[in-house]
């Protein structure tokens, strides 16, 4: 992630993703070494296996391959002057949240050869990093008088999103794929689906407002 924030300018709407995730993910690794979380092994794999899958589809837009369909409104519209800072890290955090999180607990449980029980405690401290960095996120790249934003359609716009609710269906879905890991028909189909709400949703957040 370090990488890529030198190869992009500051206004490249998957650079401010990316910001953001880094500052995330350099908390998380904090809260690890300080012993933060219930079972550190398991937060640092669960860590690492989560950023891989942004990192894939970074690879992948690179390479001229399609990404997830949850990435591609971000990677199309990345360079969109009428889109905000604040709806592309949104963005970034939908199709991280609601696809790739769900996946990366089940990476992690074949990793661990665990059940998603066994990951909750952490799996719910990151939540408490990321909803405790949320609101500093909003602040930092929508600054401005409370009036102008109470009229600004990106307010409007982004209270249609929830932190909390997106992290709510990524548990329930990590546990379905779970228990669909011997109907693997099945988990492709639920995964495809899941990947492309997410993706229209994406799409929604990144609607141009000027």
């Amino acid at each position: 992630m370090r990488t890529v924030r030198e190869e992009w300018p500051e206004s490249d709407g998957v650079a401010v993703f990316n910001r953001v995730y880094l500052t995330v993910t350099e908390e998380v690794s904090r809260q690890i070494d300080a012993g933060r979380f219930p079972d550190p092994a398991a937060a640092a794999a669960l860590d690492v296996l989560f950023a891989e899958r942004y990192l894939a589809a970074v690879d992948a837009t690179a390479a001229g391959r399609r990404p997830a369909a949850c990435w591609r409104p971000l990677f199309q519209y990345r360079r969109h002057p009428g889109v905000r800072p604040l709806q592309f890290a949104l963005a970034g955090i939908n199709a991280h949240i609601g696809h790739d999180l769900a996946l990366a607990v089940v990476d992690t449980c074949q990793a661990l050869a665990c059940a998603p029980a066994e990951v909750e405690a952490d799996f719910d401290r990151v939540g408490e990093t990321l909803v405790a960095l949320e609101e500093r996120i909003r602040e930092d790249l929508m600054p401005g008088p409370d009036l102008l934003e109470i009229a600004d359609p990106l307010t409007h716009l982004i209270g249609t999103w929830s932190l909390e609710r997106a992290r709510e269906a990524a548990w329930a879905a990590a546990r379905v794929l779970w228990g669909l890991r011997e109907l693997p028909d099945l988990a492709r189909e639920f995964t495809q689906r899941m990947d492309a709400g997410v993706g229209l949703v994406g799409r929604c957040l990144l609607t141009p407002l000027r």
